[in-house]
């Protein structure tokens, strides 16, 4: 496992469907070492603090072999570093392999996993494709974010070190596909809850599902409620 680019960008201003956009997301790599710190990493902007960036969001990556993929599906052969948006382009750390709450040693700083990537129409004005967002989240293929536990310098060439995995082993695409596509798999939004490292925003999302289908979240355990009356 490899980090083969770190790619940062400040926000700009893009035309689309005649509005301006402000958006981050085209991410250049960077020459030498640069400063990962718990918020994000030096050079580096977010232009929608709602949905990007923070704590939980320091950091984006995506994998290599997800580049492969995606010459082969669209046919395009123009993809650089930082094409998809990503803070790091790695290597051997592909959706199947890395769970949620995994923690890496990277570089000088210490990481943790903490959700997948839902893709926004940014993306699609990103690759110049509108429907990407869609392609994009149906594959899988989302890559993962990042929360700071220890900052630190990092740099294309180090290596990402787990030291300590996931407890629910719960991978970045379980974790996507549970959330956007599988509503009603209540078993599975219990368990992504015991997740301690998952993101605010995934965790109420889940515990919201949980809400409507009449479950509750009591002393640790899954209580389901007694109907009224």
């Amino acid at each position: 496992m490899k980090l083969l680019s770190v790619n940062v960008s400040l926000p700009r201003e893009v035309l689309h469907e005649r509005e301006t956009v402000s958006t981050g997301i085209f991410k250049r790599p960077v020459a030498g070492r640069v400063m990962l710190r718990t918020s994000n990493l030096d050079g580096d902007g977010q232009a929608d603090l709602e949905n990007h960036g923070g704590i939980h969001r320091a950091a984006y990556a995506y994998s290599i072999e997800n580049y492969y993929h995606w010459r082969r599906e669209i046919g395009r052969t123009d993809f650089a570093f930082g094409q998809f948006g990503e803070n790091f382009t790695v290597e051997g750390m592909v959706e199947d392999d890395i769970h949620i709450g995994d923690v890496f040693r990277v570089g000088d700083a210490l990481v943790e996993v903490t959700q997948p990537r839902p893709p926004c129409f940014k993306l699609g004005i990103k690759m110049g494709m509108a429907r990407f967002p869609k392609l994009f989240l149906a594959s899988g293929r989302v890559g993962f974010y990042l929360r700071v536990l220890e900052e630190g310098e990092v740099g294309a060439g180090d290596v990402f070190e787990l030291i300590e995995s996931g407890p629910e082993r719960m991978t970045v695409r379980e974790m996507s596909r549970l959330l956007f596509f599988e509503p009603e798999n209540l078993e599975g939004a219990k368990r992504a809850l015991r997740v301690r490292a998952l993101s605010p925003g995934w965790r109420d999302s889940f515990e919201e599902r949980l809400t409507k289908a009449g479950v509750t979240e009591e002393q640790g355990e899954t209580v389901e409620k007694e109907s009224p009356g």
